[in-house]
Order: C-alpha cells, then sequence, then structure tokens
C-alpha cells in the first residue's frame, strides 16, 4: 500500500487538462482546509484585533520570502535547471546546489536583520496599533521569521519536481501546510495564546517543504550545502530572479500598504480584508493558479525547443480555460456572497456587522479574480521565454495604481458624501461602521485588472489568432455569467420566501439551490452558443470518468513535449 501511494505521488502528468485537474483538486482541497482554518479563526476572534495583529505579523516574513526566496522559484530555476539536465545529470545537481547555498546564506542573513529590527519595522506594519498590540505583533513576527527557511527549501524543490511534471506531490504541500496551521489552532493556542498560531504557521510550513523531500531524493537531487560555488551560473540565475524579485515585491509592498492604512480604520479592518482576500483566492487557486502552474514546465520546454507557435497555443489555451472557468465564479460570488460569508465564516463571536462587511469586500474582490488568474498565467509565459522586464514593468505600474487608488479612493470615501454613500448602498452597508475598508479591495481590483488587459493586449499583438479565441471565449463566458448571475439573484428571491433565513441551514440552501439553478441556466446557454471549452471540457471529463477511447487532440492541445 506504502509503495502504491509512493507511485502515485511520483507519477509524472504531461496532459495540460490532466495537470490542471489534479493541481486544481489539490488546491480544492487545501481552500477546503482553508476555509475550515478561517472559520475557527472567525468562530474564536471575529474581526477584531487579535486577528489585526495576526495577519500583520506576517508582512515582514512574506516580504523576507517573497525577495530572498525568488532566487530558488520555480519560475526561475526550471528552465535552468531543464537546460543543465539535458547537458549533464552532475553539472545540473552542481548548479543547485550553488543556488541553495546562496540562497540559505543570504536568508539568514536578511532574517537575523529583521529579527533585530522588528520594533522598528512594527512602526511601518501597523502605524495605527496601540503600544500593547504592537508588542505582540513584534513577537508573532519574530515566530513566522521561521517560516521563509521551510517555504524557501520547499520552493527550491519544489522547481525540480515540477522539472520531472511529477506535479501530484507537489500538489499535497498546501493541504500539509493548512493541516499545519489548523493544528496550531486547535493544541498550541490554548496553550500559548496568539504565539501558538505563529507556531502553527512554522509547522505548517515544515510539513509544505517534508511532503516533498521523498521524492527529490528519490530523483538524486536532494539539496545540499557546497564551499565551491558555480558563480558564473549562479550570477546568472541572480541577474534573471533580480527583476522577478521585484515583481513579486511590488505585490508585498501593497499589501504591506494596505495593512497600514486598515491598521488606522476601525477595529477589525485587517482582519475583514484578509477574511475577503482568502475567500476570493479560493477560486483562484483553483483555476488560474492551477492552470498557469501546469502549463509552465511545457511552456518553458516549447520555448527551449524554439516552437513558438506551440508555445503560444499553449497559453492560449490555458487563458480560455481560466476565464471560462473563472468569470461564472465571479458572478455567483457577487451575487451569493451574502450566504457564501455567512455559512462559511459565521460563525461564535463573527457578527452579522462582520458578515456584511466582508461580504461586501468579497464582492469587489471577486470582481479581479478573472484579471489575477491571467495575469499569473502570462507572467509565467513571460518567465518562461526568458523575458523578466516586461513583467517587471507591467506589475510595477500595477502596484503603483494599486496604492494611489487605495490613497485616492480613500480621501475620496471620506470627503464626498455622495461617493460614500453611493458605495454603501450598492453593497448595502449604509449602517455599518468601518466601510472604508471597502476602499482598499477596491483600489486592489482596479489595478489588477489594468495589470490583466495590459498582458492580454501584448498577447494579441503577438498572437493575433490566439487573442481573437480568447477574446471569443471571453464574450461568450461573460453572457454566461451575466445570465447565471440574474438567475442566482432571482433564485435568492423566491427561496427567501420558502427557507427559513434565521438558521445557517437556511441560509446555504438559499445559496446553493439558488447557485445550482444559475449554474443550470449558463451552462444550457453555453451549450446552445457552442462554447468551445465547454465541449473540450465534456469530452475530457468523459475520456477521465467513463474510460471512453482517446481521442486525439486537436492543434490546440499538446499532450506531449
Amino acid at each position: 500500500m506504502v509503495e502504491r501511494f509512493k507511485k502515485i505521488l511520483q507519477t509524472p502528468l504531461t496532459n495540460l487538462h490532466e495537470a490542471a485537474f489534479v493541481l486544481g483538486l489539490s488546491a480544492l482541497a487545501s481552500q477546503v482546509l482553508a476555509i475550515v482554518r478561517d472559520r475557527i479563526f472567525a468562530h474564536i476572534f471575529g474581526a477584531g484585533s487579535a486577528l489585526d495583529i495576526y495577519y500583520a505579523a506576517f508582512k515582514v516574513p512574506d516580504l523576507l520570502f517573497v525577495t530572498v526566496a525568488s532566487l530558488v522559484s520555480m519560475t526561475v530555476l526550471i528552465p535552468y535547471f531543464t537546460r543543465e539536465l539535458l547537458i549533464d545529470k552532475d553539472g545540473a545537481r552542481d548548479f543547485l546546489d550553488s543556488v541553495f547555498t546562496i540562497f540559505i546564506t543570504l536568508l539568514s542573513v536578511f532574517a537575523i536583520l529583521a529579527f533585530l529590527l522588528m520594533p522598528e519595522l512594527s512602526f511601518l506594519i501597523a502605524p495605527g496599533f496601540s503600544p500593547e498590540a504592537r508588542l505582540e505583533l513584534i513577537k508573532l513576527s519574530r515566530i513566522l521569521l521561521l517560516s521563509p527557511f521551510f517555504l524557501g527549501l520547499s520552493s527550491h524543490i519544489a522547481g525540480i519536481i515540477h522539472s520531472f511534471r511529477k506535479f501530484i506531490v507537489y500538489a499535497l504541500s498546501p493541504v500539509f501546510y493548512n493541516v499545519g496551521i489548523i493544528l496550531g489552532i486547535l493544541f498550541l493556542y490554548p496553550h500559548f495564546g496568539l504565539e501558538g498560531l505563529a507556531w502553527g504557521v512554522v509547522l505548517g510550513a515544515f510539513l509544505h517543504f517534508a511532503i516533498q523531500w521523498p521524492t527529490v531524493r528519490a530523483l538524486g537531487f536532494a539539496p545540499r550545502l557546497r564551499v565551491s560555488i558555480l558563480w558564473p551560473k549562479v550570477r546568472e540565475v541572480f541577474l534573471v530572479s533580480v527583476p522577478r524579485t521585484f515583481t513579486l515585491g511590488v505585490h508585498q509592498m501593497v499589501t504591506l500598504i494596505f495593512t497600514a492604512l486598515a491598521s488606522m480604520f476601525a477595529t477589525g479592518s485587517i482582519a475583514v480584508f484578509n477574511f475577503s482576500f482568502n475567500l476570493q483566492s479560493v477560486p483562484l487557486a483553483i483555476i488560474g493558479m492551477s492552470y498557469s502552474m501546469a502549463a509552465f514546465p511545457t511552456l518553458a520546454t516549447l520555448f527551449s525547443n524554439g516552437e513558438r507557435d506551440k508555445f503560444a497555443t499553449q497559453i492560449g489555451l490555458a487563458a480560455r480555460n481560466i476565464v471560462f472557468w473563472s468569470m461564472p465564479v465571479t458572478a455567483l460570488f457577487i451575487v451569493l456572497r451574502a450566504q457564501i460569508v455567512r455559512t462559511i465564516l459565521g460563525s461564535g463571536a463573527f457578527n452579522w456587522t462582520n458578515t456584511r462587511l466582508t461580504a461586501a469586500a468579497l464582492a469587489i474582490f471577486a470582481i479581479s479574480v478573472v484579471g489575477q488568474g491571467l495575469v499569473l498565467l502570462f507572467v509565467r509565459g513571460y518567465y518562461a521565454s526568458g523575458n523578466t522586464k516586461v513583467p517587471l514593468v507591467a506589475n510595477t505600474l500595477s502596484g503603483l495604481a494599486m496604492v494611489g487608488f487605495s490613497f485616492v479612493l480613500t480621501y475620496m470615501f471620506n470627503h464626498v458624501g455622495l461617493f460614500r454613500y453611493f458605495f454603501e448602498a450598492l453593497f448595502r452597508v449604509q449602517d455599518l461602521p468601518g466601510t472604508q475598508i471597502l476602499m482598499l479591495p477596491l483600489a486592489y481590483s482596479l489595478g489588477v485588472l489594468c495589470n490583466a488587459l495590459v498582458y492580454v493586449i501584448l498577447f494579441a499583438r503577438s498572437f493575433p489568432e490566439e487573442g481573437r479565441r480568447l477574446f471569443n471565449t471571453t464574450t461568450q463566458s461573460f453572457y454566461g455569467a451575466v445570465l447565471m448571475g440574474f438567475v442566482s439573484y432571482e433564485a435568492l428571491t423566491i427561496f427567501d420566501n420558502l427557507l427559513n433565513l434565521n438558521t445557517l441551514s437556511g441560509i446555504f440552501m438559499q445559496g446553493f439551490f439558488s447557485g445550482i439553478i444559475g449554474i443550470v441556466t449558463g451552462v444550457l446557454l453555453l451549450r446552445l452558443l457552442g462554447n468551445e471549452e465547454f465541449s473540450d471540457f465534456k469530452a475530457a471529463a468523459h475520456r477521465r470518468f467513463w474510460r471512453a477511447k482517446p481521442i486525439l487532440p486537436g492543434p490546440e492541445e499538446i499532450n506531449q513535449v
């Protein structure tokens, strides 16, 4: 049984839909655990000061992880490792060990500096916190500095595992990460308070790494420290990773600024922001992240082989599927936002005020889910081609736009009565305190949509045929999403009179049945429109679950490289 399980974990996947399906399934499992995690948080703490401190404590460790661990990230390592592996396995191992040694050294130095400077950094992270809250923030942040070590090591070996297309074992790592956090909530928090939550995160980061360790050892590429560094090759990787570091660092800086702003809003604003962001990340992780990660190794190989047309076809295929799946989900999240939040988080200390604010923030975040998925894909496409300049410029401009939007929108919300009334009335939160937090999700979504639009325009200019196909899919998916949202909204009114909405089961059934009716209607429309992605999905599902005779792929689907 153990050997069979190990064999399953180490099975390579070469088909985009199969790889995306496995990654999506694991993302679903991970997100289910993340939902359980957030529900426990909401039940125990509500959207209050404790979770404000907890979420703010991640900012410096996350920034450290992004800026240093980018040196060993999958998107940087895979193209170079693939190249070295084609030349010589021993040389590929020496290359990886050199990169790993530099990574550990840099991470150790910066972690020590962050540990020492945390009292000063705390004023930048959360200027609105009280002195007591800031002391707690410093303690939690220092504990969380351990997590970048394990996550960075996990990222390093994940690049190796992805190069061999062994997606299954990597797909389990986020699941184990959330298991560690949940264990921290249940068993460490009762004894150690908020510090126990931080140690649970460290445990989750360790499990994220540990589940992949046996596979990378079996492949013969377990990382090792070495004295003799291959400096020319490390320098080559470093020069490529620097733009990527800035690209990812932009996002972390944006969330850090958002956290600083939210710390000066009403108590619980940081928690509301993070709860809603985590909920909108569920479809993003299952759809956008899965397709972009599944496509990356193939994109890197195709570009290395000079197969430009197939490279474009693979990106177009992944982009159309991201749009096809994400747009209807966006519509359902907007329409069913209150039912989603109340069902998932509405327990214990998480009151109706928390629910309404989080639901409004979720609806605003959901607007950008399609854009976020496309950005993930196109950034990986540029990295696969060795072009790091375009993502750097596009994401930097997007980050600056987000920050600019956040300040402008917050100012208008606080000083322009009509503007404030419009948004409060639109999301039915006129009578609630702390509604200014809604400006941060709005700023984020506007910045992401601008970013995605830039990538789509660049892609369509370079590959007009794929651009047209993407436009057709977007149009059809938009029609389906609008109809789905409209039907679901009308169904909510019908079930409002049939169910007891004062109970959790009543709220859940109202949202569930309304969503099902909307989905069925949207599916019928896509079928009538002859949507290509819907037909591909039916064929793939039939082959996978009913074991029909395999159908040879068309030119839009690359199964083997």
